[in-house]
Order: C-alpha cells, then structure tokens, then sequence
C-alpha cells in the first residue's frame, strides 16, 4: 500500500520545500511573513498531525486499517491539502471566500478525522493510555474554533479586534490543535525516542493536566474575546502549568536515557522552545497595546515556528519515518543514518541562530543568520529523501536475502566537533553580516578580503581518538586550513589490533591498549583516513579530518582493498599446482576426550593453477582440518592465534552458549574449546570473527563429521568435499599475493568457486577408484553465500544423506520405495551430507557443482575409475 499513499507520505515534504521557495522570495510574495508562517503551521504540522494522531491511534487502541479506511483517510488528507491551499491563495489576495471555503473544508477534514478518532476510542477493547486519544478529540476539537477567528482575521478590522482576535486565533491553534496534540503523543512517544522505560506516573498526570490545560485554554479566548489581556495572560500562565505538572513525567526517561539522536534532541529543543515562548507570549500579551501587540508579534511567531514547531516535526519524523517504513532494526538503522547527519552543528546553527534572531543585531547580521538558519533547516528535505530511500532500499535488501550493509555504530549527537563546526557557521554568518554593514555594527573600515591561499596558521590541533570495537571514537576532527593536525591514536579494543591511516601517514599496528601518534603536518583540504586491518573499514572503522567545514572526499583504496572492476582473476589455468589437499578421510580414532590443536595463521596459498592469495587459515591449508566423530565424544580444540588480527572459530557440531568459546582473540592469544558431538550429521565450523563472510571466504572453515555411536557401514573409499568461494585479484606468485577485499565479498563479485580451498586440483589429481568399489562423498557447502548441488557425471547415487537424515539409504526412500536414486546433493551454505555410490566401469567421471557457472569457475574434479 505504500506506494500508493504518495499524498500522505509527501504532503509534508511538499509545504516544506513551499516554505523554503517563499523564505528565498519573499520580497517578491504579497504577505510573506503570514504565508511563510501557515505554510508550516496549516500546512506541514496540521498534515503531520492528521497522520501520525491516526498512527498513534491504530497502534495504542491496537486497531487494524482496511482498504476502506485508507480510502477514507486519503479522502480527509486529500480536503485538508485542498482547503489549505484555497487558505493560502485567499488571505494574501483578499479573497475572503476563497479563505472561507478553504478554512471550512480544513475545518470539516479535521472534524471528520475526530469523529473517527472518537469512533476508534468506542470500539477499542479497555487498555491503557485511552487518554492520549481523548488529547487528540480535544485538539481537533479546537481547530474550527481557531480557524473561525483566523477567517475573521481576513475581513481587515480595527486595531483592538485585530490584536483580539489574533491571540485568540494564533493560541487556541498552537496551544489548542497542535499544544493538546504534542502532549497526548508525547505519553508515550517520548521514552519511545529515548528508548527507555517511560515514567509510571505519566497517564495519570495527562489525566490530571489535560482539565487544566482545556480550562486555562477557555480563560485565553475569553480574555482575548472581552479584550482583557491580562486575564489571557493569566490563562496562558495556567496553561504553562499544566504543562510543567504533565511535564514531570518527561524527565525521569530523559535522565536515565539522555538524548543521543537528532530525533530526541531536536524535540528536547522544541519543547524548551515552546517554554520560552510561553513566558514571551504571556508578557508581551499582557503589557502591549493593540498596535504594539500586533506589531511586535511577528517575533514571538518565529520562536513558535522555527524553535517550536518546525524542530519538533523534523524530530519526530526522524524517528518516526524509519521506524513505520518497517523491516527490522538493520532498515531503522539505515535509514536513521541519514536523518542523523551533522546532527550536532544542525541542531547549534538552529537554535544558536534563534537565540541571536533575539538580540539586538544589524540588519545585515539579521539577514546573514537567518539565511544561514534557513539554508539548515532546509537540509532536513533531502536528509529525509536519503534517510527513505536508504530504507527502503535496506528493506529491499533484507527481503532478498542479502546481508546487511556495514553501518556505523549509533553514537551520542551530541559531538564536539559538530558543535566547534555549528558555532563556527554561526560566527561566519556574523562576520559576513557585520562585514557587510561596519558602520551599523560600530566597526571602523570595510569589509575585509579574505585570504583564499593555504597558509600555516601556527595553531596545532591534537585530537585523542580511540579504536573501540569497529569505530574510531570520535570519528572526525574539524580544523582550519593551515592548521596542523596531530592524531594521538589508542586501541582500547582488547580482541584486535588496529592502526590509522590517514593521507598517506600510517601509524602502526597497535595492540590493545597500546597508543601511537599520527602528525599529519599541515592540512589545506578534507581527507578520509581508515583503519588498513583487512575488512575494518567496510565495518565502519573510518576518521574524517574536516577542514572548514568540507567534507572529506573518498580515497584511493589502499592495497588489499583495492577496486577489482575490470580486474580478474585470470591466474595460469595451464600451470601445475604446487599441491593438492589430500580429500580423504581420515580413519576414526576412539579416544575419552579428543584434543586438537587449531593454529591460525596468514599465509600465501595457491587458491587455482596460477593464482594465488594471502590465505587466513587453520593450520596452514586452504581449508581447515577434517574432524571425524561419533556422537556422544568429548572434544577439546586449542585455537591459537598466530596471525595479525583478531580471530575465532564456532563449531555447528556443538552446542554451547557462544559468548566465550566464540569470542575473538587478539594476535598471540590462546583460547580452549569444549564441546560435546551429540548430534549426528557433516558440520560445519569456521571463524566468526566480523566480518564474518571475509573471514570464511579468506579459508577459515572446516567440517566435523560425527557419525552414529556405532560407525557407518564400511565402505571402501571415503573422500571429503567442502565448497566454497574465493574473491582474489590475479596475484601470479606468493610474492605478489594479498588478503582478500571484503568489498568484493559484500557485492559478491566471485572469481572462483572451490573444492576444499583450491579451483580445480582435483581435475590435476582425480579423486580414485575401482569398478564395483563403495565410495561415500562427504560434502559441506561451507559459502559464505553460494549454494551448491553436488553432482557426479555419470554416476547416480543409491544413498543420501542430509542435515542430520537419509533420504535414500541403499536404493530404499523413506516411503519404502526400491530402486531409488539420486542425481545431485542440494546444499545451502552451512549445510552437509554424504552420498554414496559405485562406479559400473572404468573412466574418469567428473566431479562438479551443477550450479554449471560455479563448475565453470573451479567447482569441479574428477574420478578416475579402474579396473580392479
């Protein structure tokens, strides 16, 4: 359905991009101010509000919309988007009607939407939180009433109805249809942003203040309507009350879960806004005259709107859009990415700005800090169209079956680098606005020019920046150009090593808790560095040196991360292979406890005939050892980790809590495993370290074979094949060979496709056997993603086993079926099984995946088959 709710998904995004042409024209626009004012407040926050007060609806009363609803929804959204822009056309061309028409159909919208609501609250079994929908009742209640003044307002009247009737209409709109609105939500919305536990007191306390906030909004129109002000400031005053009694409940989630996203923060900022201009608007109601009153109006509104409403609407659909687009938190994520994008120096440039709009500033200045707060602001707009189609296109991925992209971490906004980078766009726009108009600012001279050559400003900046986990905290440093830049970098990750690259300046590999410093000298442009530890930077281990404000731009890759498009693995198909892995099983060894040793080393290995890549292995092979079991054996594996970078294994043929035995172990740690081989089947084992698929496809994996406690029936031969994929570059030599590119692994561009770690090395040396031999395959496709479908041409299988079961056993299936065979073994990745046949006569059968392009790419073999 949602490709079909275009009005109501883009609606709001549409009066916004409305509000930014007309703040860039408003010179030029009849009644620019009051346009760009309704714009948002009718337009966008009246939109918002009729959407997500139904969502609200729907999901605490737990209802369920149908098609016919959706209809019916559309239909409202559809007249309240009519009626706001017959609004919009009217008033500034004194049309009247038009404004009447229009305010009526947005009054008639907003009523049926309450009548709905009502309809809801009715039907709903008891629960909880009821009072949230009698807010919003009461706010759409209160919108006809607001809109009648607001229409009156049009007809041109004397000075002490038009200041009246204007705080009439502007607080029963604000305080009335959005103000009863914000609070119902905010019951359970907000411990909901801050993903925490809300307050047990905050239903009862929106029961108890919603009387007051409806008594003291009475005593606001009917103070405004008799023209005693200050019995409207007495109203506004009790509603402030009301508020602060609710407010209450909003503190303790706050304090046990600060704000840490652009969402939380910019609605924290909203509602403090809304506060001062509570106190504002009571003071100047209550001590102006009619034309100070309305003269000096337009100020109070910009607070309203740009530090009430506009920061509370782009907050909340912050977290709301990525959140509704739904498909689990890996989609939210993604798309919160985006909305929290220079969140820090948004959120200062926003309200820093507002507060300057406060003071008594030059004109120029005014301007100057205004655009800059306009052009901000603007920036929610395509932050909200990449955070969607990030979603979106995450949740396409997920559907599919993909992995997920790698994702930054989900840090604190609040950075002190985003803050220096707000302040310092805040004091440009200052400097430009008083440079444009000295005189008014009392400074001597003119304009200064500023100098465009990168020049040493003699100051260093030293930033102290630690590797946890897969982040560089913090991950940016904001500078000058000219400025020195010095990195003091410390690995507080206790299970990898890490270094820092940065414009062609690397500092060492560092173990945990080791620091090192990094002088970039003097930097003139933006730059990107990362940590080269093989897959780190896909995982988000990356540093950006920020100069003035631009970002970095990407960097050429280093080696071992390089781009591979239009770069294949070609290697020597003719050349002989400097060794084979031996495919045979070894012969069960009964044992109380089996002890293994696992040494993880980094190595050259041939993966094809020619071609070769630094290898991650166990024990030195391009695949890992074979484990053979029966069920009921004790197993003890020793993993030592003599490589350069953290590692670990997990054994599927064991059932064990993974926190410990799984955990990866930094460079020169040892780690024991026990496990218990209860379950019969071909396992599969492999590292686990992230990323995971690089570290499988790099050749850490293997197969534990458990068989019944009494053995299988012998057989007379007994190979072993483990698929899998390799992603290499066209490395000739051990010299020249690299690790592998976990980015070609995420975009799964394969070159080869493998048994047991090496393209076709059983085409060079065959698998053997006899004719009338019983020869039985172990096979575990061990991916990371291909599947696989072992198949011997030729031959036809009598026996098949399958994760954990048969499903042929000597030509007999489990419906008692005689004669039954098998032409292929169907394996996803992680899964195994054996086959079993013998061959009729002499030749040479081959050996393949019947996914035909993976045969083709190295998933093949022979047997070759003699006479006895």
């Amino acid at each position: 359905m949602r490709g079909k709710r275009s009005l109501r998904d883009y609606t709001v995004v549409a009066w916004f991009v409305a509000a930014i042409v007309v703040a860039l024209t408003h010179r030029w626009i009849p009644e620019a101010n009051w346009l760009l004012v309704h714009l948002v407040a009718l337009g966008a926050i009246t939109h918002a509000i009729m959407v997500w007060s139904a969502h609200f609806t729907a999901a605490l009363l737990k209802t369920r919309d149908d098609d016919h609803t959706r209809r019916l929804a559309d239909v409202r959204l559809g007249g309240l988007a009519l009626g706001s822009l017959l609004v919009f056309i009217g008033v500034p061309t004194a049309t009247w009607w038009l404004a009447v028409v229009g305010a009526s159909i947005v009054s008639t919208a907003v009523l049926w939407h309450a009548i709905d609501l009502v309809g809801n609250l009715r039907r709903a079994l008891p629960g909880r939180f009821r009072i949230c929908i009698r807010y919003y009742v009461a706010a759409a209640l209160c919108l006809p009433v607001g809109a009648g003044f607001g229409v009156t307002l049009a007809f041109g009247l004397g000075d002490f109805w038009h200041a009246n009737l204007l705080v009439a209409h502007s607080l029963t709109m604000l305080l009335g249809w959005v103000g009863l609105t914000v609070v119902g939500t905010l019951v359970t919305f907000w411990p909901t942003v801050l993903r925490t536990r809300m307050d047990d007191r905050a239903e009862r306390l929106a029961r108890q203040a919603l009387p007051v906030l409806l008594v003291s909004l009475a005593v606001i129109i009917a103070g405004s309507l008799f023209g005693v002000r200050v019995v409207a400031a007495v109203g506004i005053v009790g509603y402030t009350a009301g508020l602060f009694w609710f407010g209450r409940c909003l503190i303790a989630p706050a304090r046990k879960q600060p704000p840490r996203e652009f969402a939380a923060a910019s609605i924290l900022a909203g509602a403090l806004w809304a506060c001062v201009a509570l106190v504002l608007t009571a003071i100047h109601v209550a001590l102006s005259d009619d034309i100070q009153l309305a003269g000096g109006y337009s100020m109070i509104a910009s607070i309203w709107v740009v530090g009430f409403l506009v920061q509370l609407v782009t907050g909340a659909l912050s977290y709301l859009i990525p959140s509704v687009l739904g498909g689990g938190p890996r989609v939210v994520r993604a798309g919160g990415v985006h909305f929290d994008r220079w969140a820090t120096a948004r959120l200062t440039v926003i309200n820093g700005g507002l507060v300057l709009w406060l003071l008594p500033l030059p004109s120029w200045a005014m301007v100057t800090v205004s655009t800059l707060v306009l052009v901000v602001l603007s920036l929610f707009v395509p932050l909200l169209i990449a955070g969607v189609r990030a979603s979106v296109l995450e949740k396409r991925r997920a559907a599919a079956g993909e992995p997920a992209a790698p994702r930054p971490e989900r840090r604190s906004v609040f950075t002190g680098s985003g803050l220096l980078a707000g302040v310092a766009a805040l004091a440009l726009a200052l400097t430009v606005g008083f440079g444009m108009d000295p005189g008014a600012a009392g400074l001597p001279g003119s304009t200064p020019t500023g100098s465009v050559d990168v020049t040493p400003t003699g100051q260093t900046v030293r930033v102290e920046v630690a590797a946890r986990g897969m982040k560089f905290v913090p991950d940016r440093v904001q500078v000058n150009a000219g400025d020195r830049v010095v990195i003091e970098l410390t690995n507080e990750d206790e299970t990898n090593v890490h270094d820092l690259l940065v414009g062609g300046v690397r500092t060492p590999r560092l173990a945990a808790g080791e620091t090192a410093e990094l002088d970039l000298g003097v930097v003139g442009a933006s730059v990107e560095g990362w940590c080269t530890v093989v897959g780190h930077r896909q995982m988000g281990m990356t540093f950006q040196v920020i100069v003035d404000g631009q970002a970095a731009g990407s960097e050429t890759p280093t080696p071992g991360e390089t781009d591979h498009s239009g770069h294949d693995a070609v290697g020597d198909p003719e050349a002989p292979l400097s060794g084979v892995v031996d495919p045979v099983l070894p012969a069960y060894e009964p044992a109380d406890v089996h002890r293994y040793e696992f040494r993880v080393t980094e190595v050259p290995l041939e993966v094809a005939p020619g071609l070769w890549q630094r290898r991650w292995t166990f024990n030195g092979e391009s695949v890992g050892p074979t484990l053979r079991l029966r069920a009921g054996d004790e197993v003890e594996i020793t993993l030592i980790n003599d490589g350069t970078m953290g590692h670990s294994i997990d054994f599927h043929a064991g059932a064990v809590a993974p926190d410990e035995p799984m955990r990866t172990i930094a460079p020169g740690e040892t780690l024991i495993y026990r496990f218990t081989a209860e379950r019969v089947g071909v396992w599969m084992y492999h590292c686990s370290t992230m990323p995971m698929s690089a570290h499988i496809a790099a050749g850490m994996h293997g197969t534990v074979i458990v068989e019944p406690a009494e053995g299988l029936p012998e057989v007379d031969r007994e190979y072993v094949v483990v698929q899998s994929e390799v992603f290499t570059d066209d490395a000739r030599s051990a010299e020249e060979a690299t690790d592998i590119d976990p980015a070609k692994v995420s975009a799964e561009q394969i070159d080869r496709v493998v048994f047991n770690g090496v393209a076709n090395q059983y085409d060079q040396e065959p698998f053997q056997a006899k004719v009338g031999e019983r020869v039985r395959f172990y096979v575990l496709d061990a991916g990371p993603n291909r599947a696989s479908s072992f198949h011997i041409v030729g031959g036809q299988f009598d026996t098949v086993f399958r994760e954990g079961g048969y499903l042929i056993k000597d030509g007999v299936d489990a419906f008692g079926t005689q004669n039954a065979g098998s032409q292929a073994l169907a394996l996803q990745p992680a899964e195994g099984g054996f086959v079993e046949l013998t061959f009729p006569e002499a030749g040479h059968y081959p050996v393949v995946s019947h996914i035909m392009i993976d045969a083709e790419r190295g998933a093949h073999g022979i047997v070759e088959v003699t006479n006895p």
